[in-house]
């Protein structure tokens, strides 16, 4: 782990300066209205002119925002900064004309940095492939029952700009960061970070896994107290290897979260208990009680992970342990993450939609045993050999759906053969009802039928939540039929 003192970035006068903000929608938005109420003159570029952006304009001209629909890839004239949406790749044309007059490309999360006030929250950062917003939700109720002010902001839905430029005085913030927001974050410099874990996702708007965990690890740039890392992870490069690359203040901790007997500076479990390491005098010798396994909602594997994270990271900002216990049993999970949805004929019906890639379907499909598996979608140039081979000894069965069903359908002739299959030709809004009653069939009393899609929802379904509502919908006419 490099060291090496790290100034703040320069304060950004934007009164008069010609800003462009590359996107409208959850980030483009208040970021157009922050820039414009600071003094700039503000041009929004959007690729879409659907009836959304259309209305999302109309509100933006009227407070004297120049907005252009369906140009998102050229640069307005005398633009000085760009300001862009995470999502926005990075290998657009709007970019290399940019970089070729020398414009710098800011992201919502670096304009929200740039913004803070000379006494501002600091940021207790979060990022991995998968658990971001749970680990966030977890260290937000953990700092709560410590008595602090806090909240969870960032990719998890709560605009940082809001938390930043907002009335209500925080002392400390709960930040989920995604690589996009990382990717165009430079000056970023949190309290402490974690990554929680590393596979891959996204690798086309990165263009290699090797870019994509070095977005990942700039979470971990400047750091001042603690790099959190999964001790666990096999991975490569794994946490651990991006902490070791960092560049932190001086005096700045690696800590490691295991699902193991932790070594002294790591937070682990033992009989049952989550125990720090870390955060102890005399960490040799010397080991605090945190709370239970018991406490964590739900104890799947890799949610405990996610907890010693959380906990991690508060105890690096100083949260006493009662605080973390308190915390954890507070905390309730989003639905659609390993929500179980109800039991009939004996059977477990689990919905996590919110599974989109083969790593958050891994540690789903851990979690339970036997499993008639709901899985498909849309792969995003995934491939799902490594996660058929891992879980084929767990499923009963499987029942595809989705556009990219075939993958998973080939994965397992090669892996489980064993496993029957039903593959669902169909892309209606009664495929999902179809699905559970074909997996109703294959399943077992004291089996789990788990809705672990592995893909993303859009070729079906708006999004994972409504894809995992639809689940839901037909387990419970599976009930109400039985009744």
């Amino acid at each position: 782990m490099g060291s090496g003192q790290v100034t703040s970035s320069e304060p950004f006068d934007f009164q008069g300066k010609h800003v462009t903000v590359a996107g409208l929608g959850v980030s483009g938005v208040p970021a157009a209205k922050a820039l414009h109420g600071l003094g700039a003159i503000v041009t929004v570029v959007n690729d879409g002119a659907d009836e959304r952006a259309r209305a999302q304009a109309a509100d933006l001209e009227a407070l004297g925002v120049t907005v252009r629909l369906g140009d998102g890839d050229t640069l307005p004239e005398g633009t000085e900064l760009i300001v862009t949406a995470p999502g926005w790749k990075p290998d657009k044309p709007l970019f290399a004309a940019a970089e070729q007059a020398g414009v710098p490309v800011w992201g919502d999360v670096e304009l929200a940095w740039r913004l803070r006030g000379p006494d501002a929250a600091p940021w207790l950062a979060v990022t991995g492939t998968n658990g971001k917003t749970t680990t966030v939700q977890m260290l937000a109720s953990i700092l709560k029952a410590a008595g602090l002010r806090t909240a969870a902001v960032g990719n998890i839905g709560v605009s940082l700009l809001d938390a930043v430029l907002g009335e209500e005085q925080y002392d400390v913030l709960a930040v989920e960061l995604s690589s996009y927001q990382l990717h165009w974050a430079p000056s970023l410099r949190a309290h402490s970070a974690a990554v929680l874990n590393l596979a891959p996702d996204h690798l086309d708007w990165h263009g290699s896994m090797e870019a994509y965990a070095a977005d990942k690890g700039r979470i971990y740039e400047g750091n001042r107290v603690a790099c959190v890392y999964n001790v666990d992870a096999t991975d490569k490069p794994s946490t651990e290897d991006l902490v070791r690359e960092a560049d932190v203040e001086e005096g700045c901790r690696a800590v490691g979260f295991t699902l193991g007997t932790p070594a002294p500076s790591q937070l682990g479990v033992v009989e049952g208990i989550l125990v720090d390491r870390a955060f102890v005098e005399n960490r040799q010798k010397n080991a605090q009680e945190l709370a239970e396994v018991a406490d964590v909602n739900p104890p799947a594997p890799h949610n405990i992970a996610n907890a010693l994270a959380a906990a991690a990271l508060a105890r690096a900002y100083g949260v006493p342990a009662r605080a973390v216990r308190d915390g954890l049993r507070a905390f309730t999970p989003d639905a659609h993450r390993i929500a179980h949805v109800a039991d009939v004929d004996g059977v477990a019906y689990v919905d996590d939609s919110k599974a989109t890639n083969t790593h958050a379907a891994e540690a789903s499909l851990a979690a339970y045993e036997p499993i008639v598996w709901i899985a498909g979608g849309l792969a995003k140039g995934a491939t799902f050999d490594e996660l058929v081979a891992k879980s084929a000894k767990r499923l009963r069965g499987a029942v595809l759906i989705g556009a990219d069903r075939a993958l998973i359908r080939e994965a397992l002739a090669r892996h489980a053969p064993q496993v029957p299959v039903v593959d669902l030709d169909r892309n209606d809004t009664g495929a999902m009802r179809a699905a559970v009653r074909e997996a109703r069939k294959l399943a077992q009393a004291g089996d789990t039928v788990l809705l672990a899609p592995a893909c993303a929802s859009m070729d079906m379904f708006a999004n994972y939540n409504k894809r995992g509502d639809a689940f839901a919908d037909a387990v419970r006419e599976l009930g109400s039929a039985d009744g």
